[in-house]
């Protein structure tokens, strides 16, 4: 049931990292706030395709 996806900033768009999810429990997109190197800072980074 779990998916592997990936997390891309809002900002810039690039994709920084990659993690799981229960698509059972969270059927929609997930945004968490993670740490972006190119901005040197906490942005929101969206689950992307």
């Amino acid at each position: 049931m779990r998916v592997n996806l990936t997390l891309a900033c809002t900002e810039c768009g690039e994709r920084n990292y990659i993690t799981t999810k229960n698509k059972r429990n969270n059927p929609d997109r997930i945004e968490l706030k993670k740490y972006c190197p190119r901005e040197k800072r906490v942005t929101a980074h969206r689950e992307t395709k």
